[in-house]
């Protein structure tokens, strides 16, 4: 699969068994309304949805979506993930990064892990309330938490600095 980097498309994932492409362009046209925090009515090729957002990890990309009742997990990926990706570099492209710093202004509801705790990739370690909506960020590698900036209750702003790796 050739992906055109300055494209503005998105590939999305739903429980792992629905995979589409939706352009800037196509989710512009979109009858999208906000009915409320963190939920949505969205009416597409004529059919009403309800639309919920359960829960959001930012950096992951992964959401959890209640659609007319019913949860799913869905993933959205940029075409620079889809780049990354052809090139070999996705199992990888984590292994290196030192730090974590907050994905947009929030609050930290809750800290999961200690200085000096073991983690494993993908395991919780804070949860940042923003929008209203709990973002669970999680380790992008094994390692070992050397620092925590942040404690329980602070207000942080987008791009600051929550949690050091060794």
């Amino acid at each position: 699969m050739s992906t055109n980097f300055m494209e503005k498309s998105f590939r999305i994932q739903v429980d792992e068994d629905l995979d589409f492409q939706l352009s800037e362009d196509e989710i512009s046209k979109l009858d999208l309304i906000r009915t409320g925090d963190d939920s949505f009515h969205l009416l597409k090729d004529g059919t009403s949805y309800h639309v919920k957002i359960v829960k959001a990890d930012f950096s992951n990309r992964l959401y959890t979506l209640s659609i007319n009742g019913n949860e799913h997990q869905a993933t959205i990926k940029t075409p620079l993930d889809e780049l990354i990706n052809e090139m070999g570099f996705a199992s990888n492209g984590s292994k290196n990064i030192d730090s974590i710093s907050a994905p947009m202004p929030g609050l930290i509801l809750d800290i999961s892990v200690e200085e000096g705790q073991e983690v494993k990739d993908d395991d919780q370690l804070m949860v940042l309330e923003a929008m209203k909506m709990e973002n669970i960020i999680t380790s992008p590698r094994n390692g070992t938490i050397k620092k925590i900036a942040v404690k329980q209750g602070d207000a942080v702003e987008k791009a600051q600095l929550l949690i050091e790796f060794e």
